[in-house]
């Protein structure tokens, strides 16, 4: 249980005893009494951050107790008798942000690490906690503003003998700043899977071993699995974890004309679930030549993202298709290159290092995106000899957008750099 703010320590003494003096970073053992009567309730460890010191740069006192609901909810009831009040959902987070111990992407970096599934998502989380995202763009930053600078000081101050920056020299250094954020959006693509995860659909006749390789990429016996064709009516899904990325399994109903109204709407789901994934899993039958409703089936793919998988590899086949993954749901064979190439469809062969920082956030992409677009029409503006004057709108305009992910560059930042390395009122 965590207590932030000036009364913390005020407020956390009275129901603790046998203790240490609190002292600043410093874990201690004491018993939990309640206040009104001294019965002890429970043994804990209290640590003390003393301002600004701490998480939100308040102070703050977390106490430690076994888990039991039953006691936090007891300590939370004598905290609040004593003065505190309940926080509101993400406020930590948010006095951090606002006390200026984390930027923005740190603080929404808080959220994608409580709400990973996989301890990849948990380390990417982390990096991008770490402020991974803002080193990035801070150097990038700081050339686009020393840029307007520049301009603004020829413009404000041309008695001082200051020399404008010809157009050349302008477009060059907008040249100079365009890729590093082309780079930076690009990695979006990447970045978006490893947070969203993606769905993968199993299509394909009935009775081709759907449901087996389904429970196969689970692990477990997770759909049914008879011998009957049709056996799978509903959609059955399960998410399980591929190179580090959460994927989505859809287990589908066979295509084939339906032999009754249930068939027909498990179907008609299944053709839903195909258009909607984000990858398309076609199995084949590998024991069985492949016929008119395979060619359907395949053409029917069109652009879409497939792999095509020939199951029922441990028996004998009648044809062999050289860009297919052949499988067996019954033995395993063929499952780990199964999975192989799922992670290569995913990734595109290329995946970028988590060390090195990639976008996971749609907001954080579109705001790039318009600095990029911003920085089109200021090297439009250049070409067209537009003034200087006009040229800063486009160049403020890329600005914005990167001060929205990591904090507002001011006008005092500005004129502060501009007094700085131009010596101006020597």
């Amino acid at each position: 249980m965590r207590l932030a703010g000036s009364g913390a320590k005020e407020i956390a003494l009275p129901m603790l005893r046998n203790k240490s003096e609190l002292a600043p970073s410093r874990a201690i053992f004491a018993e939990l009494i309640d206040p009104i009567d001294s019965t002890r309730i429970d043994e804990v460890v209290v640590t003390y951050f003393a301002k600004p010191n701490s998480y939100t740069t308040d102070d703050i006192v977390e106490i430690s107790a076994h888990g039991s609901p039953v006691v936090l909810r007891r300590i939370v009831e004598i905290a609040l008798a004593a003065g505190a009040r309940m926080a509101e959902p993400g406020e930590f987070t948010m006095r951090a942000f606002l006390n200026g111990r984390i930027d923005l992407t740190q603080a929404e970096a808080v959220r994608d690490l409580i709400e990973s599934q996989t301890l990849y998502q948990a380390r990417v989380a982390a990096q991008q906690l770490g402020g991974g995202i803002s080193r990035q763009l801070k150097p990038i930053k700081q050339q686009l503003v020393d840029l307007i600078a520049t301009l603004e000081a020829g413009i404000d101050f041309a008695e001082d003998d200051i020399a404008v920056m010809s157009s050349p020299e302008i477009a060059r250094r907008v040249d100079d700043i365009r890729p590093q954020l082309s780079e930076i959006a690009g990695s979006f693509s990447y970045g978006k899977i490893v947070h969203e995860g993606l769905t993968l659909a199993i299509i394909g006749r009935p009775n081709v071993g759907k449901s087996s390789l389904f429970n196969r990429l689970v692990q477990r016996d997770r759909a049914i699995v008879t011998a009957t064709p049709g056996t799978t009516r509903d959609l059955v899904t399960e998410t399980v974890t591929i190179g580090d990325i959460p994927v989505r399994l859809v287990d589908t109903a066979g295509l084939r004309e339906a032999l009754d109204e249930a068939e027909g709407i498990g179907i008609q789901k299944s053709k839903e679930a195909s258009a909607d994934a984000d990858l398309v899993l076609l199995v084949l039958d590998a024991s069985q030549p492949q016929n008119l409703e395979d060619e359907s089936l395949l053409h029917e793919l069109g652009s879409k993202s497939a792999i095509v998988i020939e199951n029922k590899s441990d028996i004998t086949s009648s044809g062999k298709r050289s860009n297919a993954i052949y499988t067996s749901a019954l033995t395993g064979d063929g499952i780990d290159r199964l999975r192989e190439e799922i992670l290569q469809k995913i990734t595109g062969g290329s995946a970028p290092a988590a060390e090195s920082g990639f976008l996971t956030s749609s907001r954080h992409h579109q705001l790039i995106e318009q600095s990029i677009a911003a920085l089109d029409a200021a090297n439009v503006a250049v070409g067209n000899h537009i003034p200087h004057e006009m040229l800063l709108l486009d160049l403020y305009s890329a600005l914005r957008p990167l001060d929205e992910i990591t904090g507002t560059t001011t006008n005092d930042d500005i004129l502060n750099l501009i007094f700085s390395r131009f010596c101006i009122g020597k």
